[in-house]
């Protein structure tokens, strides 16, 4: 008889966002008539720019001819073309990171949760709460300690480490999901020092930066000095993209990240990464590489932006929404996310299931991120246009009632 992982049974059950479906399954049953606007899941809704698409397209045609043909890609870290492509983009962003330091993924959840098959179980894992939950429940499933920093109304949910607390690896989002808030280069230079008084590894989860419009945020780690020596950078095409649907994305691993192993020879993670992918991945498909590759075009980046500006207007109206109604929030500026304060300060589940039953809105509960959570709700600005302003109308309408 094998033995199971008991650390996935001492796990909740199921998924943040698989209770959530479970929730509005059931009361679609019992309302069949009722008009659900669904704010929750962070899922985009506007079609793939057509520069990409026609990239894809180019790209199955060569699958097509055997002179153009593609079979396995060589090191299963992605095409050259693609890796070039997103190195030029971070140029432009003000971060100098080599192609070769670039691996290709199927999109940044994948390698949010497998990145940590390179490091022993006895790590202390360092999680700003509320979180990402792949980055507590990729741990959890391995055993490891978990610590935490605090993310709250009062430090604007952008927690600081405290340099009294040791920390083997650390999990960073900015913009937060689910907060929307942002670091600055100043906090997160802080984060570096941190971790490297630690001889700790940052893992910065940067799937939101296309969103960042203030010129004063990085839109990456590698903006700030220090963060080659002790970063590992992972980003998604999701958002930035629309490829929710198409799965790509990539990661940053600098040849810089040296660490000691038990032997007391010097180990490039690079090097332990590469292994594990060479045995448990093979890659993305060439079609897709190729319309990734175009995201990066001039073209590219004229075309996604235009959709990017449509979920920052839904931002901004349901921004200006908690401003009206004096709810305190974070986000909707420099993320598509708001995360706001429950009315009332009820109990986040509670309120999930009021606004559901009552208006017909779906958000996220914020207790699902974390301890930290509670109180607090998460709303998502890449929804229909016209369905966001009806459901901001209603929203307005629910809490005036309220009070």
């Amino acid at each position: 008889m094998p033995k199971l992982n008991e650390n996935i049974l001492k796990m909740e059950k199921n998924y943040l966002f698989i209770n959530i479906a479970k929730k509005i399954n059931a009361f679609k049953e019992n309302n069949p008539d009722a008009d659900i606007i669904r704010m929750g899941i962070g899922d985009v809704t506007l079609p793939i720019a057509p520069v990409v698409i026609d990239a894809m397209k180019k790209g199955c045609d060569e699958m097509g001819v055997k002179e153009t043909f593609k079979g396995y890609e060589d090191s299963g870290a992605g095409y050259d073309f693609l890796k070039k492509a997103v190195s030029d983009y971070y140029k432009k962003l003000g971060a100098d990171v080599a192609p070769d330091e670039i691996r290709i993924n199927d999109g940044a959840k994948s390698d949010c949760g497998n990145i940590v098959d390179i490091f022993g179980n006895d790590n202390i894992i360092l999680v700003t709460d509320p979180a990402y939950p792949v980055y507590v429940d990729s741990n959890r499933m391995s055993g490891r300690k978990i610590i935490y920093a605090d993310s709250n109304e009062e430090n604007g949910f952008a927690a600081m480490p405290d340099f009294s607390v040791h920390a083997d690896i650390i999990y960073l989002c900015s913009p937060n999901n689910p907060t929307g808030s942002v670091y600055t280069s100043e906090q997160l230079k802080v984060w570096i020092d941190y971790a490297k008084a630690n001889d700790a590894v940052i893992i910065y989860d940067s799937a939101y930066e296309a969103f960042i419009t203030d010129a004063n945020i990085p839109r990456s780690i590698y903006c700030v000095e220090g963060a080659k020596e002790c970063a590992i950078e992972m980003c998604s095409l999701s958002k930035t993209a629309g490829f929710t649907g198409m799965r790509c994305g990539y990661t940053v691993i600098p040849d810089t990240l040296v660490y000691r192993s038990e032997n007391g020879s010097d180990v490039p993670l690079s090097q332990l990464w590469n292994r594990r992918q060479g045995s448990k991945f093979n890659g993305v498909s060439y079609p897709v590489q190729c319309a990734a590759a175009a995201v990066f075009t001039d073209e590219g980046q004229r075309q996604i932006h235009e959709n990017i500006a449509y979920y920052q207007e839904n931002a901004r109206i349901i921004s200006d929404t908690m401003t009206k109604l004096g709810i305190k929030f974070t986000g909707g500026v420099n993320s598509p996310y708001i995360w706001f304060k429950c009315p009332n300060n009820m109990d986040s589940w509670d309120f999930f299931d009021l606004m559901l039953a009552e208006i017909y809105v779906v958000g996220t509960p914020g207790s699902g991120f974390g301890k930290n959570g509670e109180g607090w709700f998460r709303l998502t600005a890449f929804g229909d246009r016209q369905r966001t302003i009806e459901a901001m109308e209603r929203f307005e309408k629910f809490v005036n009632n309220m009070k």
